[in-house]
């Protein structure tokens, strides 16, 4: 990561990030290193469009010295026509220079001899690519990558995905490896991102923590030493041991906002990594060791980085968050909530990693939403002092603000409906136990969700969390849960808690909700389908639960390993411990991998879900996707009938 001769930085650091594509709208997300201007051109139908990217069309956010977040959201005079290839460049102009197309300052944002990125608008949602969880530096290959070798095949434009549907973790705020965090300070050095002042800690400010002894592995110490301050220590910087599935390391917990945008620019472009160098940080012996351990996968990642800009850069990508994007276990439950947001410093840590999410994720979802957050954003950031900090009384009111924002989810009017679930910020708590975990929705938020399902004939639903998920794993979380320790097995699942449970089971019982969905889900880190059925309705709802792999992440092989069997012996379908379960009027049926070799249900490696849908919104064929390159896994839906649609298979070893 050697530094440039030249102190000259590129024009665009980040993107161009397709994100809400509709026939008379385009939105993309970049970040430039200085306030951009920008023409984009489009080719439709053999006619060449273009649209000047000046004010509405683009907002501009100025987070560093050499930091400017770009929102392209163009309204178009004529709708985009549906399943044919379009073709879009975004020249950049400059003083007494002739403009520069994507062919000039980002080839390897282009497929083969291609002169100009492109996209497809696609009339139905019949083919879709979904995943989670994208930690750097664990030691799988990078999911993302599976996408780009998807869009590398030949393929008409009808065979391509609508959309890649990324459902949680698309950071990991709270698990950074140390070389990771060594990018992202340099990084912030090199941009000039902006400081701040931080309250409750024994450092005053951004700079006084990147230059602490305990910046690196040691972040616990950030806090003084009072009876008061034990919770916050453990929730965000000692790390809570999961015996059963996991042993989290948050001792790099990301802090400040610079931090966390800086991590975004990291794992979605090769750019930001050029302007480095090689240098270590001072550690003492035994965490340099581990520094050195974990710069190999670091490493490997960011060697994939340029394939993965160049899907994002072809492929509609929506986005919403679940707990890693913020900190591990978040908003669990009361008890958590009461702990995390009675101290000063967490709660900025919180807040400053939504305030990320939405410049970096939720506003290129659906911007109209985010109109009053963003000039509030603005605000604060105009009004830095001399030094470059933020001013801390706005940047408090600002994260109050995010904390009672409740427009996270979203519908999009799709062929079939698109549901995209918030299960962080609108929590059922427990009334009685503060701490039991929280129903993943409130019923006011549950009573939403219905609503925005009332009269389509069918829906995608995008829930981080599977809805149905594996019992015997749910009955160890309950037990945890009744031993008081939720936080120790990640006791966060749609029957953890009894009215949320009752309420999104009674949705699917409504005569006026879809007869057909399909659950997408990640999250738990491993693969798995199952086929729902409401017990004694013939003509009741169908429901597909289809949960993908993490994208960079695997659940323990071994241990996973046992969870399967001893789950499809306790609870087989004769078993009389199916009626303890709150989903006992369901008929849940798992559909086996085609790779499996032992009647396994679960599949466990790191890549992406494909979901091929028919006209009436059925699922018609359902595959994982593996970064290790190995053939794709089935779950037993193909219909050779409609075979000639599918793009042909990945192959991102090769």
């Amino acid at each position: 990561m050697s530094t440039p001769a030249c102190s000259a930085l590129p024009l665009v650091l980040v993107g161009p990030l397709l994100r809400l594509i509709q026939p008379q709208r385009l939105v993309i997300w970049l970040v430039g290193s200085q306030r951009l201007t920008l023409n984009l051109h489009l080719a439709v139908a053999a006619q060449e469009q273009q649209y000047p990217l000046l004010g509405e069309r683009c907002q501009v956010l100025q987070i560093g010295e050499r930091a400017f977040i770009h929102l392209i959201d163009v309204a178009l005079d004529e709708p985009l026509p549906y399943d044919v290839q379009i073709d879009y460049d975004l020249l950049l102009e400059q003083p007494g220079q002739a403009a520069q197309g994507i062919k000039q300052w980002g080839p390897h944002l282009l497929y083969g001899d291609a002169q100009r990125a492109n996209f497809v608008l696609r009339e139905r949602l019949d083919h879709l690519l979904h995943g989670s969880c994208r930690k750097p530096h664990y030691s799988a290959p990078d999911g993302m990558l599976c996408a780009d070798q998807l869009l590398a095949e030949p393929h008409r434009p009808e065979q391509r995905p609508a959309l890649l549907m990324l459902s949680g973790d698309q950071v990991y705020a709270d698990d950074v490896a140390g070389p990771m965090l060594r990018a992202i300070h340099q990084l912030i050095e090199r941009l000039g991102l902006f400081g701040e002042y931080l309250q409750g800690s024994i450092v005053d400010d951004s700079t006084e923590l990147y230059q602490h002894p305990a910046s690196y592995y040691q972040r616990t110490e950030l806090l003084p030493e009072t009876p008061s301050n034990q919770g916050v220590h453990k929730r965000f910087f000692a790390g809570v041991k999961k015996p059963i599935f996991t042993s989290n390391s948050a001792d790099n917990h990301l802090v400040t906002c610079a931090e966390m945008l800086a991590m975004y620019l990291l794992v979605w472009s090769p750019t930001p990594w050029t302007l480095l160098d090689d240098s270590l940080p001072e550690l003492p012996p035994d965490e340099l060791t581990r520094y050195q351990q974990e710069l190999g996968p670091v490493t490997d990642f960011r060697a994939g980085l340029a394939q993965v800009a160049r899907a994002l850069a072809h492929l509609p990508t929506l986005m919403i968050f679940d707990d890693h994007d913020v900190t591990d276990d978040w908003n669990l439950s009361a008890q958590w909530e009461l702990t995390a947001y009675g101290h000063p410093f967490s709660k900025r840590i919180i807040g400053n990693a939504l305030l990320a999410y939405m410049l970096c994720q939720g506003w290129g979802n659906q911007p109209q939403l985010f109109t009053e957050l963003v000039a509030q954003v603005g605000n604060m950031l105009d009004a830095r002092d001399s030094t470059n900090h933020l001013p801390c009384a706005q940047q408090d009111e600002l994260i109050n603000r995010l904390f009672s924002f409740h427009h996270w989810h979203y519908v999009l009017p799709t062929q079939p409906a698109l549901v995209v679930l918030d299960t962080r910020t609108r929590r059922w708590r427990s009334e009685h136990k503060l701490r039991e975990p929280s129903g993943l929705m409130d019923w006011e938020a549950l009573c939403e969700f219905q609503q925005a399902l009332l009269d389509h004939p069918s829906a995608i639903i995008v829930s981080p969390a599977p809805m149905f998920g594996v019992k015997l794993i749910e009955t160890v979380q309950r037990i945890f849960t009744w031993a008081g320790q939720p936080l120790m097995v990640d006791a966060e699942n749609w029957m953890a808690h009894r009215g949320a449970a009752q309420v999104m089971l009674n949705i699917f019982r409504h005569s006026r909700t879809p007869g057909h969905y399909v659950i997408l889900s990640g999250d738990v880190h491993y693969s798995f389908v199952y086929e729902v059925l409401i017990r004694q309705r013939k003509h009741g709802p169908h429901i597909w639960q289809i949960t993908s792999s993490g994208v960079k992440n695997q659940f323990p092989k071994r241990l996973l390993d046992w969870f399967d069997r001893l789950n499809r012996w306790l609870y087989a379908p004769w078993s009389p411990l199916n009626w303890l379960t709150r989903r006992r009027a369901m008929q849940v049926t798992p559909l086996v991998p085609s790779r499996s070799q032992s009647g396994e249900r679960l599949w466990n490696s790191a890549g992406l879900g494909q979901v091929y849908f028919d006209e009436q919104g059925l699922p018609r064929a359902i595959y994982q996707l593996n970064a290790d390159g190995s053939p794709r896994v089935s779950f037993g839906l193909e219909r050779e009938a409609s075979a000639e649609a599918e793009l042909v298979q990945p192959n991102p070893g090769a």
